[in-house]
C-alpha cells in the first residue's frame, strides 16, 4: 500500500537559532548547549557585557513586581537566581518563590548561590511551554532574558498567564530594539566585543555570537506587547531601559 505524505508537524517545522534555521525539535538542545557552556561564568559575563547595567534593569523589574509578604512567585528561566533571591526576601517566610529553568547547569548554579545566601527555595527543571503548576497559582510570574530562547514564545506566554491568579502580574525583562541612532554602535559592540569577551572570559565565543544574533530576531517592543495581549493578558505596557537595549513588558491576568 502506498504511503500518503504526512502533513507538516512540529518536528518538521523550522525556527531560528540566532541567524541559523534549525528544526523546532532541535532548538531546545542547541540552547541547552549554549547555557551548559557558559553557566559557571554567566554572572561575570553579565557584569562585563552590560557594564553592570543588568543589575539596574533587574532592580527596576523587582520594583515593578511589587512582591509583598505571603505572595507566591514563579521565576522562569531564573538561571543564577538574581530575581528569585529578591522576591524571596520580599515574600518572606509566609511566601512561596520558585526558581525554575530548563537548563540544569544554570539551575544548579542558582540553587547553590541561594543556598550560600541562606535561602532554601523550591527549584525545578521545567519547560516554560509546559509548566508543571496548577491554574491560577501564582501572584507574580517573571522571566528575565529567557523568552527569546524559547521555541514557541506564544505557548510559553499562554502558560505563564494560565498559572497566574486573577489580578496576578507577568513581567518579561528582555533585550529589545535599541533606539535607531545607537544601532550602528550597538551592532559593532554586539558582533565584535561580545564574542571577544566570550572567548577570553568564558572560553566560548560562539555562544556569545548566538546571544547577539538571538537579540536581533527577537520581537521588538510593540510586537511583544501584542503577543502578551494575544496570550490573554490585560493592561499590557512596556518600559524602555537604556534606550531600548532592554525592555520590561508587563501584563495583568484579569
Amino acid at each position: 500500500m502506498k504511503e500518503t505524505p504526512s502533513s507538516p508537524s512540529d518536528t518538521d517545522a523550522t525556527t531560528h537559532f540566532g541567524y541559523s534555521s534549525v528544526r523546532e525539535s532541535e532548538k531546545a538542545a542547541k540552547v541547552a548547549e549554549v547555557f551548559h557552556s557558559v553557566a559557571s561564568r554567566y554572572d561575570i559575563m553579565n557584569d562585563l557585557m552590560s557594564g553592570v547595567l543588568h543589575r539596574a534593569w533587574k532592580a527596576f523589574t523587582i520594583a515593578r513586581a511589587d512582591v509583598r509578604p505571603g505572595m507566591k512567585v514563579l521565576d522562569i528561566a531564573g538561571g543564577t537566581g538574581d530575581l528569585a533571591r529578591a522576591f524571596a526576601r520580599r515574600a518572606g517566610a509566609g511566601g512561596e518563590v520558585w526558581l525554575t529553568d530548563i537548563n540544569e547547569s544554570m539551575l544548579r548554579v542558582g540553587r547553590d548561590r541561594l543556598t550560600d545566601d541562606g535561602l532554601l527555595l523550591p527549584t525545578a527543571v521545567c519547560d516554560a511551554e509546559k509548566l508543571p503548576f496548577p491554574d491560577g497559582y501564582f501572584d507574580r510570574v517573571s522571566v528575565a532574558f529567557g523568552l527569546r530562547n524559547m521555541t514557541h514564545k506564544d505557548r510559553a506566554l499562554a502558560e505563564m498567564r494560565r498559572v497566574l491568579k486573577p489580578g496576578g502580574k507577568l513581567l518579561v525583562l528582555e533585550f529589545s530594539k535599541v533606539a535607531k541612532p545607537l544601532a550602528p554602535l550597538y551592532d559593532w559592540y554586539s558582533f565584535n566585543v561580545l564574542p571577544w569577551l566570550g572567548s577570553r572570559v568564558a572560553g566560548d565565543a560562539e555562544s556569545y555570537r548566538y546571544l547577539a544574533e538571538s537579540i536581533r530576531v527577537h520581537p521588538g517592543q510593540q510586537e511583544l506587547a501584542g503577543m502578551l495581549e494575544a496570550a490573554g493578558l490585560s493592561r499590557v505596557k512596556y518600559f524602555n531601559l537604556s534606550a531600548g537595549i532592554v525592555a520590561l513588558h508587563e501584563g495583568v491576568n484579569l
